[in-house]
Order: C-alpha cells, then sequence, then structure tokens
C-alpha cells in the first residue's frame, strides 16, 4: 500500500484490529451461522500503492525505515503453495449492508478469501488471505497451512497479470483470548501478506476453534505471468 498520512494510517491500524475477531469466526466448522453475530470495522477508503520505486518515509529519530519492494495495486486471482498442495482460486471477502464480513463459502473446499478492504497481495502494507480449515464436508483448503515452514514460498498470482512470491517469516499460532491484532494487522513498511485459518482445538458448545494458525511471510519478489 502506498505511504499513507497519519490520520489515515491509524484508521486502518483500528480497523484491522477489530477484523480480527471476524477472521477467527468465519473460518470455524458452522462458519456462515457463526459470522453474521459479529460486527465488523467499518469500510474506509483504499488509495492506490505506489510504483516500484516509492519514495522513503522520514526517518524515526532512532532508526532509518527501510522500505522493500511494492507494487501498484491489484486484486488477488490465484494462490500457491506448492508445500502444502495449495492451488486455489480467490474470492474477495466484503461486507455486507449491516457492515458484517462475508465469509467464504462454506461449501467449497478449495477457495480462499482476499479481505479488498485491505492492500492487495504485493502492494504495500499487509494482504490478509483466509481459509477454512475444514468444512462440513472434511478437510479445507487451509488444512496443512500449520505444517508450512520458516522460508516457504507463497505465490499469488494477480488480476494485472503479475505473480508474487512472498517468503514464510514464520508459523505461529495464537489463542483467540490473546490474539495480537496489532502485530498481525497492522501497517507496514514493506509488502507483507497474512494467511489465517483456525488451528487449536475445535468447542463443539462454543461452535468454534480456539486458536489462530498465522503465516506471516514478506514480498520477496515478482514477475509477470
Amino acid at each position: 500500500m502506498g505511504k499513507q498520512g497519519g490520520a489515515d494510517s491509524n484508521t486502518r491500524v483500528l480497523r484491522w484490529a477489530a477484523a480480527s475477531a471476524l477472521i477467527g469466526v468465519f473460518l470455524i466448522y458452522n462458519s456462515v451461522d457463526a459470522a453474521s453475530t459479529q460486527t465488523p470495522p467499518k469500510k474506509s477508503a483504499v488509495t492506490t500503492g505506489p510504483t516500484l520505486t516509492p519514495p522513503r518515509p522520514e526517518p524515526t529519530a532512532s532508526q532509518e525505515v527501510r522500505l522493500g519492494p511494492a507494487l501498484p495495486r491489484s486484486p488477488a486471482r490465484h494462490l500457491d503453495i506448492p508445500a502444502i498442495g495449495v492451488s486455489a482460486p480467490f474470492t474477495e471477502l466484503t461486507l455486507d449492508r449491516s457492515g458484517v464480513l462475508i465469509p467464504p463459502p462454506a461449501d467449497n473446499n478449495n477457495l480462499v478469501g482476499w479481505f479488498n478492504g485491505g492492500p492487495s497481495p504485493g502492494e504495500r502494507g499487509n494482504a490478509i488471505v483466509a481459509g477454512h480449515v475444514d468444512t462440513k464436508t472434511g478437510p479445507a483448503v487451509f488444512y496443512l497451512l500449520s505444517t508450512l515452514k520458516k522460508g516457504g514460498r507463497v505465490t499469488i498470482t494477480r488480476a494485472d497479470g503479475i505473480v508474487v512470491t512472498f517468503v514464510v517469516d514464520s508459523v505461529e499460532t495464537f489463542s483467540k483470548a490473546d490474539f495480537p491484532d496489532d502485530r498481525v494487522y497492522g501497517p507496514t513498511p514493506d509488502a507483507q501478506l497474512r494467511l489465517i485459518t483456525c488451528g487449536g482445538s475445535y468447542d463443539r458448545n462454543a461452535r468454534d476453534y480456539t486458536a489462530n494458525v498465522v503465516v506471516f511471510a514478506h514480498l520477496d519478489s515478482f514477475r509477470w505471468a
């Protein structure tokens, strides 16, 4: 995502923090019913990202901020993670009229969702991609997400024909009761990616998983398809 002013950055942090509750909710076993009870953040304007040589921000007093590569905005179209056998199309996640996040279809086990109210993959900032770990019919697209390793590669084909490759920095599991909103959804000076699904044990009384698996990755390279 492009360089933002202070007010816009603060709005984005608050929006992501509020959205974290939703990410865990719509990935549960009975996803559609559960998601309808949540109130997501309001959608704000999204600006087009910078060119491939963006300006550097003003450094802080103690440290200069280094900007990695970033691309202009373009929707995600296809996700490939060879290490865990993922090859799946995207659907765009949006908000309904009442401000509730509409989850990916629960009857499609091989579909991932990109939240289009935030940065697109390769754009400066955190691109948020979510998928089911399982559905009522069995394992789903992110069933093996927790087995990804540091250094693993994730590629996303964008609508503009550019294929972006992200390298995994870490794969972590967080209790939903202690989810690190700022770390997962907060702004970043470079193009990063978060892959999110459910983890931990399944609580049948709550109809929810107890944790979330989050893959942290950064943009490594890009090419034309």
